[in-house]
């Protein structure tokens, strides 16, 4: 058996896949009013999956949440504004902890202690023009106190947090800009 074509064959196919890996690196997700890039989300706190693959997980909580917060962009931006971001770090509510075996994955353990974090520069676009641009560093102590357990959507804590931002800074400063 000539072991040479297969040597050549697995490191083609490692050659892709880390030129795979390569390339979404920084991915970019973009719904109606909202675009948000995640960078580098290999050094993230804590966006770690408890029981299925971490890419899809990222890919999932990546699309989730610009849904989510399209929702909400909608109803807070003004008609011709679109919301920018780059997400330089997340830390999702609760903690991971291994389970030793008891299960196939690691546990979520969501309490008080570890609320729920995200880290972020924007911009809000009018056409072409940058109207409004900040960084800011978000942490919701309280929101375990918001969780709704009857219908609890994923990823609902880090949502109510952007929520609350959007309507408390964003709508306050659009309103006052148009008002002048």
């Amino acid at each position: 058996m000539n072991i040479k074509p297969l040597l050549i064959a697995g490191l083609l196919i490692s050659h892709f896949a880390i030129a795979e890996e390569a390339q979404v690196t920084n991915p970019v997700t973009e719904n109606g009013v909202v675009k948000v890039e995640w960078q580098e989300p290999e050094n993230y706190r804590d966006i770690k999956s408890s029981n299925e693959l971490q890419s899809r997980f990222e890919n999932r909580f990546f699309e989730t949440m610009t849904k989510n917060i399209n929702k909400k962009a909608e109803k807070t931006l003004k008609p011709n504004q679109k919301l920018v971001m780059q997400v330089s770090d997340v830390d999702l509510a609760g903690d991971m902890r291994p389970t030793f075996g008891a299960t196939t994955g690691d546990l979520r353990v969501v309490k008080e202690l570890y609320p729920p974090r995200i880290t972020f520069t924007y911009q809000i676009l009018e056409g072409e023009q940058v109207i409004m641009a900040g960084d800011e560093k978000l942490t919701d102590m309280g929101f375990m106190q918001r969780l709704n357990r009857v219908n609890e959507r994923p990823f609902q804590a880090e949502t109510t947090m952007i929520d609350n931002w959007l309507t408390r800074t964003i709508a306050p400063q659009l309103n006052q800009a148009a008002s002048n």
